[in-house]
């Protein structure tokens, strides 16, 4: 079903590819999922939930961990069963009818491209501290090389993301066991009886258990990227495989990266004493309360390889999805173009102009394109969770109802999908109460009003319908039906099976 308008015909020694090359093997998205699990909000942003909620931030963040868990459960058990280039999206496409996949499908590419633009800003700010030049060229620096990067092919954009994510676990787990050194008084210098900072200090859960569950709302968001395994599985050996593996291990990742981590800062430091401030790492406060030397230094090189890690992921995810788009028709086919080494560039290029276009902003004003840039992608994290969701729900009932046994199992469905989903709807309803909520939840509704609109003139003006079938991962195969429903080809959900990988 590619659409590759321009490339030569197939069979010439020159052909580019029709799809995305798949260069990526298993430790690549093993490594691609850790990145995406641990970013610059933990580091940096968990300080100022804990200063809002005390140590029972450790709840809140076990309950977001939660969501994410059962929600990317409910994504893998659509991709073994339907394994589909577009994920999500495709996804959506089936279930809901072409308009979902269409509008899901732009949503988050914006959500990227303008991620990306957000992390090249802030990778200059931390930059800055090294390197004597304006803000303004750091980032163009910062994003003429990870753009280079991503460009020569997928196998660099793995070895790099790798390398990002390793340096970022050895970071945690080397916190990890200081931490419990310390508190257990086997540090040097260590007090003994750190624990009581849990409850010594107005309690575990000091401002009340309402802020534990408000907090929720934020904390939400530090989970971003943890569905890029389901974008970058159709360019790894054996995608079906690979995703089963990552969405199963996303629940020690969360454990171990969030919960363990937010444990020791909480343990190790009365958590009055941390600070709100959205620039102050709460790590660097506990490294430093432990004497290592030149904490401050190692914690901003985490950081700023931390927010490389999400600048290189964003730039991979928005061309991969704007070239899922090209191929169902819903983009320009000129943007479905791929390079001899299989990368889409020209799906590359697009998502990288908002990206250069925060360079002029960030010499425009410095002072505020980044938060103005955080706030205009808002909540579409969380409406992108309750579409996956919401797709679950009908498919799974469709290919239960088939007779279909998924090979990976939703557990409880459909009764732990619907408990996720009305939760999920229940953070975007708070949204609407809480001020500093409100400008994001705004600026959502603005990009899906835009995205709709969009969408109509797609089914009115497009040279083509839209297409209601998801894209196969399968070389020279098509893709497997949604079954009855919006968009579906009658009696397709019955042609094949789930194919038996995973748990």
């Amino acid at each position: 079903m590619g659409v590759n308008a321009h490339a030569d015909p197939p069979g010439s020694p020159a052909a580019p590819p029709a799809r995305p090359r798949r260069g990526l093997r298993r430790r690549h998205l093993t490594m691609i999922a850790i990145g995406g699990s641990v970013g610059s909000g933990l580091f940096v942003g968990s300080g100022v939930v804990i200063h809002a909620v005390g140590p029972a931030a450790v709840v809140s963040y076990a309950i977001a961990g939660a969501m994410v868990l059962l929600t990317l459960r409910a994504l893998g058990e659509m991709v073994v069963a339907r394994p589909s280039a577009g994920a999500f999206a495709d996804y959506a496409r089936m279930a809901l009818g072409p308009w979902a996949g269409f509008c899901i499908g732009w949503l988050y590419w914006w959500l990227y491209a303008v991620l990306i633009a957000a992390e090249a800003v802030a990778g200059a700010a931390l930059l800055a501290a090294w390197v004597d030049a304006p803000p303004w060229v750091l980032s163009l620096v910062l994003m003429v090389a990870m753009t280079g990067a991503n460009l020569v092919s997928v196998r660099v954009f793995g070895e790099t993301e790798s390398v990002f994510s390793l340096v970022k676990v050895a970071t945690i787990a080397v916190f990890l066991v200081m931490g419990v050194l310390f508190a257990a008084g086997w540090w040097p210098g260590a007090p003994g009886g750190a624990v009581a900072n849990l409850w010594a200090h107005g309690g575990f859960a000091p401002q009340g258990w309402a802020a534990v569950l408000a907090a929720v709302v934020v904390v939400l968001f530090s989970f971003g990227g943890v569905e890029i395994p389901a974008i970058a599985a159709g360019e790894s050996d054996d995608p079906v495989g690979n995703v089963a593996r990552a969405t199963t291990n996303v629940v020690w990742r969360i454990a171990l990266f969030y919960i363990a981590s937010l444990l020791v800062v909480v343990t190790v430091l009365p958590w009055d004493t941390v600070s709100g401030d959205p620039d102050d790492s709460p790590f660097v406060a506990v490294m430093a309360g432990l004497g290592v030397p030149g904490a401050g230094t190692i914690m901003q090189i985490v950081v700023f390889i931390a927010v490389l890690s999400v600048l290189n992921a964003a730039m991979y995810t928005s061309s991969r999805m704007l070239h899922v788009l090209t191929r169902q028709g819903d983009a320009p086919a000129a943007l479905a173009k791929l390079t001899r080494r299989g990368v889409p560039a020209r799906a590359l290029l697009a998502g990288t102009v908002v990206g250069f276009a925060s360079v002029a902003a960030n010499y425009m004003w410095p002072a505020s394109i980044f938060w103005f840039l955080v706030n205009s992608i808002g909540a579409i994290l969380l409406v992108l969770f309750i579409t996956i969701l919401v797709s679950h729900l009908v498919l799974g009932v469709r290919m239960r109802r088939a007779g279909e046994a998924p090979a990976f199992r939703m557990w409880g469905f459909p009764y732990l999908s619907a408990a996720t989903l009305l939760a999920l709807v229940a953070v975007l309803v708070a949204m609407v109460f809480m001020d500093a909520q409100r400008p994001p939840l705004a600026a959502t509704a603005a990009s899906a009003a835009v995205v709709g609109l969009a969408c109509w003139a797609r089914g009115r003006f497009g040279a083509r319908p839209p297409s209601g079938r998801a894209l196969d991962l399968t070389p020279g195969g098509s893709a497997p039906g949604p079954g009855p429903g919006p968009g579906a080809d009658p009696g397709a959900a019955a042609q094949r099976r789930a194919p038996r990988t995973g748990r």
